[in-house]
């Protein structure tokens, strides 16, 4: 997944990684592209994290707004696996786009078929390498399928420019071409507010 993050960003960027988690994305970012920008998160042990890399991060609730940051302020946006874990996902995008240049939102497939496969089997709400929780323990509140998404992406008036889709391992499947919803167990697309 991170090698498509990285096709997508052009050296010397300016990135905004919203929900960077321990701050190891930006970093590679950092080391790999020479990348400047910010992580955003709420956790205050993934701040700690984030700073003992040496990166600049901001305490802050996606949720709340984002307000602090000026139209068109960043080259790209990141939202890796994060965007179903906010309150107001629609919210978010609208905000990333307004951002960004350009936007890169990766999403859990919930309607692959595995996912489809341990709820029938069960009857027991499906637990993945993309989805590792207990229903009762998870950080995702609103999990979708890559129809779900882009008919929201649609809704906003936001462009997607590019899809990639990668199963859990990150290699692609000739299935995935044409049953994308059925066989994708992650999706990357690459984001802009449509003109």
């Amino acid at each position: 997944m991170n090698d498509v993050l990285k096709s997508w960003i052009p050296k010397n960027s300016e990135v905004l990684d919203l929900g960077c988690g321990d701050g190891s994305l930006l970093a590679s970012l950092k080391d790999d592209l020479d990348i400047s920008g910010y992580g955003v998160d709420i956790s205050e042990k993934n701040i700690e994290l984030s700073l003992s890399k040496g990166l600049n991060v901001i305490e802050q609730d996606i949720d709340a707004g984002l307000d602090n940051f000026m139209n068109s302020s960043f080259d790209i946006v990141i939202m890796s696996q994060s965007i179903q874990a906010l309150k107001k996902p629609e919210n978010a995008l609208k905000e990333i786009v307004r951002i960004g240049s350009e936007c890169i939102v990766s999403i859990p497939n919930f309607a692959n078929l595995k996912c489809r496969i341990q709820l029938a089997l069960t009857g027991k709400m499906p637990v993945s390498k993309a989805l590792p929780h207990e229903w009762y323990s998870t950080p995702n509140l609103h999990l979708c399928s890559l129809k779900d998404f882009e008919s929201l992406c649609e809704k906003l008036n936001i462009q997607v420019i590019e899809r990639k889709l990668i199963r859990n391992d990150g290699k692609h499947s000739i299935f995935m071409k044409f049953f994308p919803n059925l066989f994708t167990e992650v999706a990357l697309y690459k984001l802009k507010q449509k003109l």
